[in-house]
């Protein structure tokens, strides 16, 4: 499918260990930007938290507080409180259970001085070197550091309500989730860090805020690709067209997500998006196109043969006619479409690609050829580019989804040991097993088919 929104999670995700976006990951979203690509984030943080991020890297939009919150650069999307009556009762509830808890408002979380702790650059390192049976070591002992400090102040927070309040964090062992749902029916309990739970209205969550994004912005959620590393990021990456779960993610995110990508810290995300197509990757040496297709092509022949040709070369001709019969190939399954399945009509205009062939080949035997080799390919192949760009023209359709359709499926076979498989006379690149159920693009295609046909209906009424 063609992509046409990306949204990054953002601890763990879209920055890396030292609270900073990659070099890489800057870059990519550049490139994103300039090919029309819409870019957001989609996170358990506030949006006081997340504004620095939408000027300085010019995001589109942001989904915070887990879906409660969204907005713009300029203007609020949507924005969901929680009723006072509940926060009254979670803040009771967080008192009588001596628990940290911290009220999510616009400016940011206001309350515990431990969720502060956790939420920083400092206690989301931590989090990540703890063991996970330890966990509920480290939180009581952070609770009894915080509290020789300076213990929370639960009036203050019954003052703070009094703003709106998109989302409550808790200080919560997972064992602890299942009695809260129970306790407050109403709510939607995630978590994005072992210690503590986001606690939001129910109905809520990061997929249902990209979905409500995608009605303003006109795309749909098997348009969206998603990158996360935690568990509140589950729905979120099963509910798009491509997850992608960091290489420093929950094993359980990973084994749900369509793909791995390395971690936040080794630009994870700017390889995850070159791998699907969506920028290009900047060999040290040759040259990128003007052509926005070729780049695509060439990111292809990377990622299968790991090397492409930088200088113009001649096809041999046994390479030569290898190149020709994939062309060929694609020609028959043309003319078999334009049968419409008719056995007849199939074969006959078979015999007449024959009788084209032969035809041809007297043509360019009778005629000389000042020509070198090298020019004759090349402009046989740019008369092939024009011959198929003149074919979509007369057919009315726009081939640059399409293209970039294919091109995603194409960048899927990809084996299980983590390399292209070929023919080893024609050096076709082979489709894995699972190919035909996970990247086969004939689903995209007519998707895209049908928003071509029916935008151009539109514009003839």
């Amino acid at each position: 499918m063609a992509i046409k929104a990306v949204f990054f999670d953002i601890d763990g995700t879209l920055l890396n260990d030292n609270k900073r976006v990659e070099k890489a990951t800057v870059l990519a979203i550049k490139n994103l930007k300039e090919q029309g690509i819409l870019v957001g984030v989609a996170t358990g943080r506030g949006p006081g938290f997340v504004q620095p991020f939408m000027d300085n890297l010019g995001l589109d939009f942001a989904v915070t507080y887990n879906g409660q919150y969204i907005f713009t650069r300029d203007k609020i999307l949507y924005q969901n409180q929680l009723p006072k009556s509940l926060i009254y009762r979670v803040i009771r509830y967080a008192g009588d259970k001596k628990r940290e808890i911290s009220l999510g408002t616009a400016s940011g979380l206001v309350g515990s001085g431990l969720i502060e702790m956790g939420t920083s650059t400092f206690g989301q390192i931590v989090s990540r070197l703890v063991p996970k049976k330890l966990t509920k070591t480290v939180e009581n002992s952070f609770k009894k550091i915080i509290r020789r400090i300076k213990p929370q102040n639960m009036d203050y927070l019954k003052t703070i309500m009094r703003e709106p309040v998109f989302q409550i964090v808790l200080v919560a062992t997972e064992g602890e989730g299942q009695k809260l749902r129970d306790k407050f029916p109403q709510i939607t309990i995630t978590r994005s860090s072992p210690y503590s739970i986001d606690l939001i209205s129910h109905g809520q969550s990061k997929i249902k805020g990209i979905e409500r994004v995608g009605d303003i912005f006109d795309f749909d959620l098997d348009e969206v690709m998603a990158f996360g590393d935690s568990e509140n990021d589950m729905e979120m990456l099963t509910g798009v067209g491509i997850g992608v779960a960091m290489g420093n993610g929950q094993d359980e995110l990973k084994s749900i997500a369509d793909y791995t990508t390395d971690s936040n810290n080794r630009d994870g995300i700017s390889k995850a998006l070159a791998h699907h197509g969506l920028i290009h990757l900047d060999p040290e040496e040759g040259f990128k196109s003007r052509d926005d297709n070729f780049n695509k092509a060439k990111d292809f022949h990377l990622l299968m043969d790991g090397s492409v040709n930088h200088t113009p070369r001649l096809y041999s001709i046994t390479e030569g006619g290898n190149r020709a019969n994939f062309k060929v190939e694609e020609i028959v399954e043309f003319l078999y479409a334009a049968s419409q399945g008719d056995h007849h009509d199939f074969t006959q205009s078979i015999l007449n690609l024959h009788a084209a062939v032969d035809k041809a080949a007297q043509k360019v035997q009778s005629k000389p050829h000042p020509e070198t080799p090298l020019v004759g390919e090349v402009d046989a192949l740019t008369d092939i580019l024009y011959f198929t760009y003149g074919s979509f023209v007369l057919m009315g359709v726009d081939p640059k989804p399409f293209f970039d359709i294919v091109h995603e499926a194409n960048m899927g076979k990809i084996f299980p040991d983590g390399k292209a498989h070929f023919d080893p006379q024609t050096h076709k690149i082979l489709k894995p097993d699972h190919w035909e159920d996970k990247f086969a693009p004939e689903r995209a295609i007519k998707k895209e088919l049908d928003r071509q046909i029916q935008k151009s209906l539109q514009r003839t009424q």
